[in-house]
């Protein structure tokens, strides 16, 4: 775990993989501007080479939040989207994002759910 605060997402795990999630935030509320910058000093700081967001929980992901995370493996970051939803899912086989990034259903319990 980093002790790094960030305002945008919640580190659940921090090193070459680290895992994100969103907890009680919702992506289409939050600053992009804000979150490029925590995601870019978070990847930068945890020497990350695999990147999981959680989107346990999260109902609607914005395309801005999207071309966002659609940057992770210009950066050398190996991008992987846990539990997304069917609509959220659905999207990405659209904008063929599933392709840059590896889309996995893996269990939910205490930290990975957002759970304190």
């Amino acid at each position: 775990m980093t002790s790094q605060p960030y305002s945008s997402f919640a580190v659940y795990q921090s090193g070459p993989l680290t895992v994100i999630g969103f907890g009680r935030n919702r992506p289409d509320r939050l600053d992009l501007g804000i979150c490029r910058d925590e995601l870019t000093l978070l990847l930068r700081t945890t020497k990350c080479q695999s990147l999981a967001v959680d989107l346990t929980n999260v109902r609607f992901v914005p395309s801005g939040m999207l071309g966002l995370l659609a940057t992770i493996p210009k950066l050398g970051v190996e991008l992987m989207v846990f539990n997304p939803n069917p609509e959220i899912r659905e999207v990405l086989e659209i904008t063929r994002l599933d392709s840059i990034m590896r889309i996995e259903t893996v269990p939910v319990g205490g930290m990975l759910a957002g759970e304190s």
